[in-house]
């Protein structure tokens, strides 16, 4: 593995979805780190592990496909689509809706993407794009409700029959975080990189399976948030030495 990552020797602990979203509350409300902040150290996480993990640190002239929905995990997706853009590789982008459709922050993302000239184009477009030397996964996140469907559900399965790797966005998109149920289809990945502390679902029994390898990115959560009372969480600097930690 690359320098940015390390294999971890803390025991992180291990949060679900609600107390995910009172994380996400305190970072804007209370110690006013913004949402765009926090996407772009997510992107920048995920550009890095794919440039690292699986292309030895070099994605110069690599073709890579990027599919992302219209809310934040699409937006980190696309902040990694920049990035990856930037350091040379063929990046083309599929999105589950148009321009119109998508959250704030994650259309500032697709404009910023779009006036470099990059790739966008819509999901019903995907079927007849050759496969790519990997594939990151940001059509769904921490929000998912239920079985993904339309574009979502037919960007899962077109990923899933390509048989080159797959890095999925804090969860591989189709597995809810907390339960570790798989909600229909779901992406099958090589790596997943989640985001800030560690989810409960990936850890239920059967999920390694879908998520692969377990890497953790650090988005810039201050330690005293954690320990908010509206969390009680103790943890340690797991992030010392490295931006992206390997969980398993």
């Amino acid at each position: 593995m690359g320098t940015y990552i390390k294999n971890s020797h803390t025991d992180f602990p291990k949060i679900d979805t609600l107390q995910m979203i009172e994380v996400d509350r305190l970072m804007v409300d209370e110690y006013h780190i913004g949402l765009i902040q926090m996407m772009e150290n997510a992107g920048r996480c995920l550009a890095i592990l794919t440039k690292e993990r699986f292309f030895n640190g070099d994605v110069e002239g690599k073709n890579i496909v990027v599919l992302a929905g219209t809310g934040g995990n699409g937006g980190g997706a696309l902040v990694a689509a920049r990035r990856l853009h930037n350091w040379g590789a063929n990046v083309k982008v599929f999105v589950t809706a148009e321009a119109k459709k998508f959250t704030p922050i994650p259309l500032h993302q697709y404009k910023i993407l779009r006036r470099m000239g990059g790739s966008i184009q819509l999901a019903s477009e995907i079927n007849g794009q050759k496969s790519p030397d990997a594939i990151i996964d940001g059509i769904i996140g921490y929000s998912l409700k239920g079985k993904p469907r339309g574009n979502a559900a037919a960007m899962i399965h077109w990923a899933n029959g390509q048989k080159v790797p797959i890095i999925a966005l804090d969860t591989p998109s189709g597995l809810d975080l907390t339960s570790g149920r798989r909600f229909g289809a779901t992406i099958d990945a090589a790596a997943t990189l989640t985001l800030a502390m560690p989810k409960k679902g990936l850890f239920v029994e059967g999920v390694k399976a879908v998520v692969g390898e377990l890497y953790l990115g650090d988005i810039g959560v201050p330690i005293e948030l954690y320990r908010e009372k509206s969390l009680g969480l103790d943890p340690t600097n797991g992030f010392r030495y490295s931006d992206i930690v390997r969980l398993y």
